[in-house]
């Protein structure tokens, strides 16, 4: 089964082109991070495939099938940037509200969905979470419950929109952990949009990185190129490989570090 199948799609925004002529493939079961400078379209593709942007050409399936809005085989995790402010939602309730795709669920989950809830709390090691209110959770542990709510109605490709915002190394670290646990586990695509490539070496099947309206798939050795990203950043980039880790620069500034700065308190920065 392919997860998702691009073939020639073009994106816009509010008249404006953010993605042209983009052709690619990912299989199932394949993890994938999503990589790209800011406005280069990476929610707006999460959002493609939600079946919310449509394409202005070419064409886009999801799990052999044409895009639709509310496919419950498809699980999204928004990013979640803002704290929660004084909501005094459980962890279970706040997760059973994701039920049959709605934001706030229905007014009165089912059985079923309460059954499906404690599945996904369960699986994603959140069970003791759910009597806690949600401003009693740290940005990580709120990031398991977004997690299980992603996973309600056994989805077969999740689509994780910037999960380690705001998240000191520690807490990306167990993100990750957790995201590549669950998917191993349950055998499913995961297209995990981030801004830095770092935390997640080791962890990719391939990479998808976009920039100037371009999208390039492979192996982080094919694509993490100084001739690959001077494309697709429409400038020249070097790319420098120092004790595991890889660097994008630009005359010399490092072009990840400082997109998005992290500190405990769950807090977003500019630099």
């Amino acid at each position: 089964m392919t997860a998702v199948s691009l073939e020639s799609v073009a994106l816009s925004i509010g008249g404006r082109r953010i993605l042209s002529d983009v052709t690619l493939a990912i299989e199932d079961g394949e993890f994938i991070g999503m990589l790209g400078p800011n406005g280069a379209g990476k929610t707006t593709l999460i959002r493609a495939l939600l079946g919310l942007v449509p394409a202005i050409a070419g064409t886009i399936r999801v799990l052999d099938a044409p895009v639709r809005r509310g496919n419950p085989a498809v699980g999204y995790m928004p990013q979640l940037r803002q704290p929660i402010g004084d909501f005094r939602l459980s962890g279970r309730d706040f997760v059973v509200s994701a039920a049959n795709g709605h934001c706030w669920g229905r007014l009165w989950p089912s059985r079923s969905d309460y059954r499906d809830t404690e599945r996904a709390l369960e699986l994603v090691g959140a069970a003791e979470l759910a009597s806690r209110p949600l401003t009693e959770t740290s940005g990580g542990e709120r990031q398991r419950l977004l997690l299980a709510q992603a996973l309600l109605g056994s989805p077969r490709l999740l689509l994780l929109d910037e999960p380690l915002i705001s998240l000191d190394p520690r807490r990306q670290h167990a993100v990750i952990e957790l995201v590549l646990r669950v998917q191993r586990e349950l055998g499913i695509a995961v297209l995990f949009s981030a801004h830095e490539l770092n935390p997640l070496l080791g962890t990719l099947d391939r990479v998808l990185y976009l920039g100037s309206g371009q999208a390039t798939l492979g192996s982080v050795d094919e694509v993490i190129t100084g001739p690959v990203l001077s494309r697709l950043y429409g400038s020249a980039i070097e790319v420098v490989r120092l004790n595991g880790r890889i660097f994008v620069m630009s005359d010399q500034y490092e072009l990840e570090r400082g997109e998005h700065l992290h500190d405990p308190a769950g807090r977003h920065h500019h630099a």
